[in-house]
This record gives structure tokens, sequence and C-alpha cells, in this order.
């Protein structure tokens, strides 16, 4: 950091208002994206961004988000502390600018911030819009400020509270349940989740999270703290640690082309999948953009140079693809660019054409030192892809099959498949049944306009240890495809997935409520996750929620889903019920499961969705993946029951 940005004046006259923010809740999912789940944790990570702004200018090494008793949020940083002098062109306090005006913040100001994250400047009046309550406290000009507010307004003027030697900021908000009416309970795991990718995106900045709702078996509140020492390259390890690796150490770089810093850190596994991670200004950028495009050029051309020249691919008789280089890669791309383009509101995918030229003479001059100073990792590595060129042929014979047979007319659906027969693919949903016993039931407690059932035989083929011809030669696999009605791959993108025939907008995983059912519903997941990708992204995976138990009295009948639920209904009837377990859909008759499962009125249904694509793939890749250890921890953490082999 410059000796100019560090003295910058950091005032009032840093803080510009762009736009009001009135309609902020009456329209809350154009800022938040939604106002359920992912909404209501959004919320958080807005605040957290602003403080991790500091830390990118350099004024800010540690973070503390604290989940309070009441379910609210405390964000506290040691950063400047927001300004509170007169703005004049408001004039109020530019604390009161910044949490009460939607585009105000120093991050318009270049003296003030060089890059930054968060909702382009809209991000903590937001929250402050959205929250019930909100206080904000500055420590700064040795003194406490303080104003709190109530859904966006103001209760009293910017005031001071107390001494302190120290500055920084520190806000403390409770969502509105009137905006966020499914739920405001926060989950520490996701939370949690969010900030460990932070620490590992900012290297040498301290963030902790503590939940006081929660103790653990000493007493003590549960709490984690996250710090990385070099970056990205522990942020690769993290994510590869349950792999089997082809090279002993992660490849990284960090350095500035044209001005864009640029972060790369890379490595190779043995297994099939290709695992990207691209990042802009701290912002998950899950749909890539000329950053990632960048990265793929630079890849590709600087490897496949390497082989040529090296004579290992003279005995092959077709050319290299670019998806050949990227099997079995997990890679981290992270740049900082001043002024972002996202394409779309949600900010997923990079639109600056310089950031491209940037990343991949990068990576081009990365990979060309490594593999010099490497040979022998070079060699690996080369006949990495020299295997997944030759698997890739393979799998294309296997894919045109399927693909024939999606394209067919109904006479080409599998012959398992119980059709619906609305044609409209938005009214229309499929389940995928474990087995033809629950399969039977289902088909005759659904409704049969607009429900489609696919039993599934046993447990579907585990794609993350399979190669990817062996994945479309799989019956129960190809048979998912064509039911779908999706076209999939072209000889540049094996993977690439065409989503503008899929017959149904609701594919429902409906299996047992017990291990065996998990297993195979984690499979089904697996299989989406690494090949059927953007159906998650598009909020068509679904997961089912059968009953466990029916408690009966007499006349009186009540379904519990969980041991807490059956408790509850006992006591209510008096206790001296009787209880049936239900070890699988198949025991239920057809209007139990329709009542319970299916019927659109009372079934509750679980969508699936990815909050961290990072995250997701080392969780897959270690329920799925080889090795036991790191599993059995996994299962015995986060599973209410588990039968975990030796």
């Amino acid at each position: 950091m410059s000796d100019k940005v560090k003295k910058s004046n950091y005032s009032a006259e840093s803080i510009q208002a762009l736009e009001g923010m009135e309609h902020v809740r009456k329209r809350p999912s154009m800022y938040i994206g939604d106002v359920g789940t992912r909404g209501l944790h959004h919320l958080v990570y807005e605040v957290i961004d602003n403080s991790i702004d500091e830390a990118m200018a350099g004024y800010c090494d540690t973070i503390d988000v604290i989940i309070n008793e009441d379910n609210s949020i405390t964000v506290h940083d040691n950063g400047r502390g927001i300004p509170v002098d007169l703005h004049k062109k408001e004039g109020v306090s530019a604390l009161e600018v910044v949490m009460t005006k939607i585009g105000a913040g120093g991050k318009f100001d270049k003296d003030s911030y060089k890059v930054s994250g968060g909702l382009h400047g809209v991000g903590v009046s937001v929250v402050n819009a959205l929250s019930i309550h909100l206080t904000a406290s500055v420590h700064r000009e040795g003194k406490i400020w303080q104003q709190e507010y109530e859904r966006g307004k103001a209760l009293y003027p910017v005031k001071p509270v107390g001494e302190s030697d120290q500055t920084g900021t520190s806000v403390t908000f409770t969502p509105d349940p009137q905006i966020f009416n499914i739920t405001t309970e926060y989950s520490y795991e996701t939370l949690a989740t969010r900030i460990r990718e932070l620490s590992f995106l900012n290297k040498k900045l301290t963030l902790t999270i503590t939940d006081k709702r929660h103790k653990d078996d000493e007493g003590n509140f549960i709490s984690d703290q996250f710090y990385s020492e070099i970056g990205l390259a522990e942020f690769v390890s993290y994510l590869d640690g349950t792999r089997e690796q082809l090279i002993a150490k992660v490849i990284s770089m960090e350095g500035e082309k044209n001005g864009i810093p640029v972060e790369v850190a890379m490595t190779y596994n043995t297994s099939y999948s290709e695992n990207l991670h691209s990042y802009v200004n701290n912002i998950n950028t899950h749909e890539g953009g000329t950053h990632l495009s960048g990265f793929r050029r630079g890849l590709t051309h600087t490897l496949k140079k390497y082989a040529e020249e090296s004579g290992m691919l003279s005995k092959l008789k077709f050319d290299i693809a670019g998806d050949d280089f990227r099997e079995g890669l997990t890679a981290i791309i992270s740049v900082k660019v001043q002024e972002p383009q996202f394409e779309g509101q949600t900010k997923t995918k990079l639109g600056n054409r310089e950031v491209s030229a940037a990343v991949s003479q990068s990576v081009s001059e990365m990979l060309s030192n490594y593999l010099e100073e490497n040979p022998n990792e070079a060699k690996i590595i080369v006949q990495k892809v020299i295997l997944a060129a030759q698997a890739r042929h393979a799998a294309r014979k296997a894919r045109e099959m399927v693909q024939r047979k999606t394209v067919m007319s109904l006479g080409g659906l599998p012959g398992k498949l119980s059709d619906c027969s609305e044609t409209d693919p938005e009214k229309s949903e499929i389940f995928l049944v474990e087995g033809d016993s629950a399969g039977g039931t289902a088909k005759q407690g659904r409704d049969r306009f607009f429900q489609a059932i696919l039993p599934l035989r046993g447990k579907i083929l585990n794609v993350e240890k399979a190669m990817q011809h062996k994945v479309f030669e799989n019956e129960e696999i190809k048979n998912i495809f064509t039911a779908l009605g999706v076209t999939i791959g072209t000889e540049e993108d094996p993977r690439a997935l065409n989503l503008s025939k899929l017959r149904y907008h609701k594919v429902v995983i409906m299996t047992d409520a017990d291990v065996d059912g998990s297993h195979i519903a984690t499979l089904i997941l697996t299989f989406f996750f690494r090949y059927m990708r953007e159906l998650i992204e598009e909020g068509y995976v679904y997961i089912a929620t059968p009953p466990l138990y029916l408690v009966k009295k007499g006349k009186k009948r009540e379904y519990a889903w969980d041991d807490d639920e059956r408790e509850k209904i006992t006591l209510q009837m008096g206790g001296n019920v009787s209880i049936q377990r239900y070890k699988g859909l198949g025991e239920m008759n057809a209007e139990q499961l329709w009542d319970t499962t299916m019927n659109p009125e009372f079934r509750t249904l679980r969508r699936v969705m990815i909050d961290s694509g990072a995250e997701a793939d080392r969780v897959f890749s270690m329920l799925m993946g080889e090795e036991v250890p790191p599993r059995r921890e996994f299962i015995e953490k986060n599973a209410h029951y588990a039968n975990v082999d030796a």
C-alpha cells in the first residue's frame, strides 16, 4: 500500500450519496436476491464486506462476527471507523449518510478505496433498511460514537457515548421478521463457511465467528477463528485435502499485470472432475467471466506447448482438447478490479475484457516457470492430460448414445418412467424414487396430470470415482438423462448441459428416511453437481421429506418427521400411543405417501442450493471420494444417526 493512499484523508468529504433507499423494503429481492435463507445470510456478508474493504485498503487486520443470543448479528473490525463529521451536502453526520442512503460510501472515492466488494455500494444501508433495529458504534478520534435505527430510520443524531483509544466500527442488527417471514434463524455453518473463504482470499487477516446461542461440552460458546498466512495456496490444499494428489506442492503465483492484481493457485489430483473457483474483489463469480476464460487460455496454451515440445504427444492420433488439460484440476483465480463490470444483478459473471489478458499472461508465466523447474511433475501432468484425452474419446461414443436416445420421441423414454400428461415443464415434476417397491407406491399415489415417477434400481454409480465414459454408459444415469430430456456435451465441452428441452422444472429426489436412503440421495446429488450443475443453479432440484413416524391413539393419527416431533405429539395425545416407524417409502400405502410427501398442499420440499461452490466441491469429494477418515469425521459431526464402518 503506497504512502499516498495510507495518508489519504478519509473524512466526510469521501462519502458520496448516489440515490435514495425508499423502495428497499418494498423490493428487497432487488438488493439481496431473495428474502429466504440466502438473503438473510447475505445481510451479514454485506456488513463483513465493509470491514474487508478496510482490510484490503490496509487499515484493518481483525474482524469479529458474533451471532448473539437473540439471533441478532454483530460485526466488529479494527479499521479506521466510519467518519462521523458533518457531511456538507446531506447536512448530517457521514455515519448517518452511510447507514441511511443507498449508494453512500467511501467506495466511490478512489482516494479512500482502490477496490471493494459489496453490492455496488448499497450494502450496509440495505441491511439497515431490512432490520427491525440496528446499532452502529464507531471508535474514532478518541471517542465512541453511536447511532441507532429502526427499519432504516435514525432514532437520534450521532452522539458520543464514551471514550476510546481504539479505532474501528461495530454494527449490530436484527433482521426484520416482516421482511424475512420464512426464517430469521442464522446458520453457524453457513456463515463460518463464507468467513473461512474470506480468510483464504485475504491472507494475514484474522476472522473470528462466535455463536452465543450454543455452548460446547466445556461450557464455552461455539467459536472458530480463521487465518491464512499464504492465501490461495492454502485454500487449494483445503479443498483438495480428501483427494489423492498428483503433484506434491500447489502451484501458485501472485502479481500484478496491466494494473490488475492477480492471484492464482492450482494443483492436479487423480479425480476426473474439473474444479475451478473464481473471485473478483472477494465475490464468488460462480458463472465465471473474463478472468476465468483468461485462466483457461493461459493454462491450455502453456501446457500444450510444453507437451508438444517434450514429444509426449507424438504417438497420439487425435488432438488434445482444452477440457483434457483441466481434468483433475483444482484451481482458484482471484483478481482485484477497480471498476468491475458484472453481467446481471447477481454479480456472478465478470465482463471486463482487460482482465482476460492479465490473467492469461500471469498464468502462462507461472506455469512456464514451474514446468521448467519441475520436469518430473511436468511429465506426470502431461500423462494425466493424455489419459484424459483418451477417456474423452471413449466418453464421446457413450455420450452420443445418450444423445440419440434423449432426442427421440416418447418411444425413446425409459421403460420404467411413468410420465405425466402435462407438457408444460413449469407445471411438471418428476420424482426419482429409490427401488421398484417405493416406485410402485408412488405411481399409485401420484397425481398423474403433473407428476412423473422414475424408479431407480439400487444405488446409482458413484460418479466421483468413475471415468466419464463409465458415467455415460451407466443404465440408471442414462435413464435420468433421457427422462429429463436434456442434451449433454459438445466436442469442446463434454459436460456442457442444454436445458432448453428440460421436461420438468421440479426434479424431486425421494428416498427412504434412513442411512441407505441418505446415501442414495447423496449419490444422485453428486451426479447432479458434477454433470448437471445447471439444474441445481436454476433451482430445479428438490429433496422430498417423508415422515419417520406415524403416531396413533384411538382414531387420532399424526405424522412426525423427527424424534422431537414424535415426542411432542406423544405428549399432546396424553401418552400411551402406538408408534409406527417407517423404515422405507414402500411401507406406506399410496394414500399415506400422497398425503405426507407428494401433495403440494401439505408436503415439504427442500430446494437444493449451492451457497459456496468451493465448499460444495470439497464436501462432495470428501463424502464420495477414496479417503475414509475425513468422511467418518464429517458424518459423526453432522449426522443425527451414523452407521460408520470400520
